[in-house]
């Protein structure tokens, strides 16, 4: 089964476009703080614990 994690969908990125599908939720969490980190100059390792649970509920399995 694959994954989706689409970055319009985290409040407050309603004009990114980027969406990553891969086939565990782990390697699309990979890809999510990869492109945080690249198009938002986020730092993954500073994220909430309620920041990734966030994200986490909106990777749908397809």
């Amino acid at each position: 089964m694959a994954y989706t994690y689409r970055c319009r969908d985290f409040p407050g990125m309603e004009a990114c476009p980027a969406s990553f599908t891969a086939e565990s939720v782990d390697e699309v969490m990979k890809h999510v703080e990869l492109h945080a980190e690249a198009a938002h100059g986020e730092d993954p390792k500073q994220w909430s614990e309620s920041d990734r649970e966030q994200v986490q509920k909106i990777i749908v399995a397809n």
